[in-house]
């Protein structure tokens, strides 16, 4: 499988888990407890699997970015969770942070 594609899934598995993290309740209600049983190790079995040929850094960087800006998305839709004008800059400075490291450097594997 391409490696990038393995890092996409590792991503949305990743999300899909830890917005069901927060349903789990602590652990206390089974079906989402199970969502991100099976959600993480997808989710870092297929990074593994991505870092066969991304770097490290680059693909951390794209996970932990990407990841941060779709939960803070789920957070706003799902949860009702309100992001001020700092958080939604914050959030963009990391997306635009991505950015810059898959056009422009050199480091990434494209």
């Amino acid at each position: 499988m391409n490696a990038w594609l393995c890092l996409g899934v590792a991503i949305l598995a990743e999300v899909i888990a830890t917005s069901a993290l927060k349903a789990s309740d602590g652990f206390s209600q089974w079906a989402p407890s199970l969502v991100v049983i099976v959600g993480y190790g997808i989710a870092f079995f297929c990074l593994s699997l991505a870092l066969r040929n991304v770097p490290l850094g680059i693909a951390y960087a794209i996970w932990s970015g990407v990841g941060t800006a779709l939960i803070a998305l789920i957070g706003t839709v799902l949860y009702k969770q309100k992001l001020d004008p700092a958080a939604l800059f914050g959030i963009a400075l990391i997306v635009a942070g991505v950015l810059v490291l898959n056009l422009f450097s050199k480091n990434s594997a494209h």
